[in-house]
C-alpha cells in the first residue's frame, strides 16, 4: 500500500501565499523605516532654520558671530553660564566648508553653543568637536558652513548652509524632491558626493544626478 506524505498542491499554494504576504511586510516594513529617516533628514534641516533664523531675530546676531567675547555672552544667564566659545561679531560666520563636520573652528563651535544655550534645539552646550554636532538619521551628522567665494559649492546658496554626512542615494534624491526640485546641482538643495559611511565636507561641484548605490553630503541654504 502506498503511503504519500509529500504536500499537495492547495498546501503548496498555501505556503506561498504566506511567503508572498511576509516578504511584502518585510519589505514595506523597511520602506517605512526608509521615509522615516527621509522625514527625520528634512526635520533636521527645518530645526536648523529655524533656529538660525530665530536667533538673529532675537539677538540680531548671528549664532557663532555673537560675542565678543564669553563673559557677555555668559552674562545673560541661565544656560548661557556654560557657553564659552564667541565670534569677532563682525556679521560673518567664520565656518568653512572642509570644517562643516570637524567643527574645530571657534564660530563653528560658537553656532552650536549659542543655538542650544538659547534653547532653540536640545544638546549638550559644553560638548565640543563632533560630539557637539547633531546625528541624523542616516547615523551621519548635521554640520553648517558659509558659502563665499573662499570655499564654494557651486551653485549653493551665498551665506550659512546646513549639511547632512552619510546620505545614501536614494534617501538624498527624496530629501531634494521634497524640499527642492530633484536634481543635486539645481535648486536650493545641492549635493556632492561623499566617501561611504565618511562625514566627508561638501565639496565644490554638485553632482549632475543622484546614484543609488552612492552616498552623498547634502546642503541646503539658511
Amino acid at each position: 500500500m502506498r503511503n504519500s506524505k509529500g504536500f499537495t498542491l492547495v498546501e503548496l499554494a498555501i505556503v506561498l501565499i504566506i511567503i508572498g504576504i511576509l516578504l511584502g511586510a518585510i519589505l514595506k516594513g523597511q520602506e517605512l523605516v526608509d521615509n522615516s529617516k527621509i522625514k527625520r533628514a528634512i526635520s533636521d534641516m527645518n530645526s536648523i532654520f529655524v533656529a538660525y533664523n530665530g536667533y538673529i531675530d532675537r539677538y540680531q546676531k548671528k549664532p557663532g558671530d555673537d560675542g565678543p567675547n564669553a563673559a557677555t555672552l555668559q552674562a545673560r544667564g541661565g544656560s548661557w553660564a556654560s557657553v564659552n566659545a564667541f565670534g569677532n561679531v563682525n556679521g560673518v560666520l567664520a565656518a568653512t566648508a572642509a570644517n562643516t563636520f570637524a567643527n574645530g573652528a571657534a564660530e563653528t563651535t560658537g553656532f552650536w553653543e549659542h543655538v542650544k544655550a538659547a534653547g532653540f534645539i536640545p544638546g549638550n552646550i559644553t560638548a565640543t568637536g563632533t560630539a557637539a554636532l547633531p546625528v541624523n538619521g542616516f547615523n551621519g551628522l548635521v554640520g553648517v558652513f558659509n558659502n563665499n567665494a573662499a570655499t564654494p559649492l557651486t551653485g549653493a546658496a551665498v551665506g550659512v548652509n546646513v549639511c547632512l554626512s552619510q546620505v545614501p542615494g536614494k534617501a538624498a534624491a527624496a530629501i531634494d524632491s521634497q524640499i527642492d526640485d530633484g536634481v543635486p546641482n539645481t535648486g536650493s538643495v545641492r549635493a556632492t558626493v561623499s566617501a561611504t559611511g565618511t562625514n566627508t565636507a561638501p565639496g565644490t561641484a554638485p553632482t549632475a544626478a543622484y546614484s543609488e548605490v552612492l552616498e552623498y553630503t547634502v546642503c541646503r541654504g539658511l
